[in-house]
């Protein structure tokens, strides 16, 4: 890696459509291994206007109301009015799950002669860093940060005129292959229609980027706020959501590798998931140990 160079994460909201899907798939996740921890999920979600589609394969003991959980999550979320186009009172859910492949359960079944195997062939990749408290790069560390003060503050109505949907990207420059300070922030925030752009932009600086970004802002950062002067029809309504498609976000903000697929969903036999949290647990003591600065 160049010793001198800049580099770029961004992060999602919560109500980003891909997000909703992602935390659909591991609700369901949840409440079926609650009951049967032998379960086998893979599940997936695919969220547009008014409706959620929910599909992928299930094998288990328990029973769950898919129906409620997804709309439930879209509550927790936050699309609760009618004006946002998708909420959860009105929310159609289509439930297409199905069994596990009788030939996949095969693999994975546990028996007197054989210890639980995979449900598929994977190459994980982990990571780790000295860059933060948690171990990881600090791009994608900031950037999350954005994304959940964004929440935090439309929730407790600091910034009330906040909806649901929101990204955040910021751009950092490295010196001797170390973080030096931020370039650049990004906010692009779903709002209310008869908040004033000044109002926004005034109201995300001073509770969302100063807050989180003070120790890396310099005279030079360039801040960058709902550039196009208006978001207001976001979530599902304008983009369609589907399970696994923000690993990136997921992962390390492009810094390292990603695997062969994401994480939600998706019960431990499935190695996408649980291989990459192995590998990121050994990459991570291996920094803790002072053994290496990046691994």
């Amino acid at each position: 890696m160049a010793k001198n160079f800049v580099f770029t994460s961004e992060s999602v909201t919560e109500g980003h459509p891909d997000k909703v899907a992602d935390q659909i798939s591991d609700a369901v996740l949840d409440a079926v291994l609650k009951d049967d921890k032998y379960s086998r999920v893979a599940c997936e979600v695919s969220v547009g206007m008014c409706y959620a589609l929910i599909g992928g394969e299930i094998t288990t003991n328990s029973w769950v109301d898919v129906n409620n959980l997804a709309r439930q999550v879209v509550r927790d979320i936050g699309y609760d009015k009618p004006e946002y186009g998708f909420d959860y009172h009105t929310l159609t859910v289509f439930n297409a799950i199905h069994s596990q492949s009788p030939d996949i359960a095969m693999g994975v079944k546990v028996t007197g002669s054989k210890n639980q195997g995979a449900g598929d062939q994977g190459m994980e990749t982990g990571y780790a860093c000295s860059e933060t408290p948690e171990l990881m790069p600090l791009p994608i560390m900031l950037a999350h940060k954005l994304a959940k003060k964004l929440a935090e503050k439309r929730k407790n109505k600091t910034l009330p005129f906040l909806r649901p949907d929101g990204k955040s990207q910021v751009t950092l420059y490295y010196e001797n292959g170390h973080p030096k300070g931020l370039q650049s922030v990004i906010i692009a925030a779903q709002h209310d229609p008869d908040v004033t752009h000044s109002k926004l932009v005034e109201g995300i600086m001073e509770e969302v980027i100063k807050p989180v970004c003070k120790d890396h802002l310099d005279s030079k950062t360039k801040f960058i706020i709902n550039n196009t002067g208006r978001f207001v029809i976001g979530g599902p309504v304008a983009d369609c959501g589907v399970t696994g498609r923000k690993i990136i976000v997921d992962t390390y903000g492009g810094m390292g590798h990603v695997g062969g697929g994401c994480f939600s969903g998706k019960d431990p036999t499935k190695v996408d998931r649980s291989g990459a949290y192995m590998t990121r647990y050994i990459a991570k003591n291996i920094v803790a140990s002072g053994a290496s600065q990046r691994c």
